[in-house]
């Protein structure tokens, strides 16, 4: 008889346990959650519970928190506390093992944390060079046949690997057009660009940067341009949602102009050369960038560069960028980008814009 007491009672146990040892938190309105309190930003927390999985709740809206697991916890002024977290008199009270009890207004608290929350936390503030990585990979293609026979493909890439202080972006595209009519097959776009560059904290808005970019442009005759950059750059607006930067330095441009225009020597006019030339000069890097989420699946990005030759007054480049990336799922978009490179001294038989719009596919990745 005893053994079947003692058999009910550990039944009872194991059945009433995930209650015991779980949080819960009690809205203004009665209304009691059960789960597991993952993380807060001061304004929303998370509680993932078995019914529903995470469930989104207003902060403001909460009476009452009680948690069995430890949870860290920040407040205003920079202070922070670990330790199981309970509420009394509208106050929050974390058990901490080395402070006491720590009380503060629910007010003052800016982030919530589980342990599984801060770990991830920790690791993305100093990601080994492995890990970290975040970006995607843009794919657009079209292709007409009957009236007209048209190829169009764009591809680009890129990725970008933050730290606490300092980020690494890689990037690749190339754009390349043919139309087959009228014969002969000619190229309206051939376009392949593609860099690097290190971003590095100096102050919360100040950064210094370093950066490669490469290019060459067909129907600019350009065969190759390399620029290398340094200086420093000031984030004027650095929020979740917006990232606006100012930057300026100085650069060194290396680029090659050959395979362009044929021209007839006065020698021999039975002959053709083609237009070659290399330059070799400093210019400033001034530009802006935007980065800004709009609403909760489409980022768009904004960048303008200025270039001006310093050694050639009245020459210089601009680039402007303009896109937009829609989230269909998790990893999987609809992306736009507008694009509008202009030289003010090209070749002879190449125009000084080239402007190109590209629309597809992007492939977000996380690693």
């Amino acid at each position: 008889m005893l053994r079947r007491a003692q058999l009910f009672t550990l039944f009872v146990l194991l059945a009433v346990s995930p209650a015991l040892f779980a949080d819960q938190v009690t809205l203004k309105n009665g209304d009691r959650l059960t789960g597991t309190v993952v993380k807060s930003d001061g304004k929303t927390l998370v509680l993932h519970t078995e019914a529903a999985g995470d469930v989104t709740i207003q902060f403001a809206a909460i009476q009452e928190i009680k948690t069995d697991q430890e949870l860290h916890v920040s407040l205003k002024g920079g202070k922070t506390a670990v330790g199981p977290v309970s509420t009394s008199d509208g106050k929050l009270e974390i058990a901490t093992k080395t402070a006491g009890t720590v009380e503060a207004p629910k007010e003052d608290v800016t982030l919530i944390r589980n342990d599984a929350e801060q770990t991830a936390y920790d690791k993305s503030l100093h990601p080994g060079l492995r890990h970290g990585w975040a970006g995607g990979a843009n794919v657009g293609f079209s292709l007409a046949r009957g009236n007209s026979e048209t190829e169009n493909l764009a591809l680009a890439f890129n990725a970008v690997h933050p730290t606490l202080n300092d980020k690494i972006t890689l990037y690749a595209s190339s754009i390349y057009t043919k139309s087959d009519t009228p014969p002969p097959s000619t190229v309206s776009a051939n376009v392949v660009q593609g860099g690097l560059r290190y971003d590095r904290n100096l102050k919360p808005r100040l950064f210094a940067f370093g950066a490669a970019d490469f290019m060459s442009n067909a129907l600019q005759y350009l065969d190759l341009r390399a620029v290398y950059t340094g200086g420093f750059g000031f984030h004027a607006i650095k929020s979740d949602h917006t990232t606006l930067n100012f930057l300026g330095g100085i650069n060194y441009t290396h680029e090659t102009y050959s395979n362009g225009a044929v021209i007839l020597p006065v020698t021999n006019p039975l002959t053709y050369v083609s237009y070659g030339k290399t330059n070799k000069f400093a210019a400033l890097t001034l530009g802006e960038e935007l980065n800004h989420k709009l609403g909760k699946s489409t980022v768009v990005t904004e960048n303008f560069y200025f270039y001006p030759n310093l050694q050639q007054t009245g020459e210089y480049r601009t680039n402007f960028n303009l896109g937009t990336v829609t989230k269909i799922s998790k990893w999987l978009g609809w992306q736009n980008q507008f694009g509008d490179i202009y030289v003010s001294n090209p070749p002879t038989g190449s125009k000084n814009n080239d402007v190109i719009f590209t629309t597809g596919l992007n492939f977000s990745f996380a690693h």
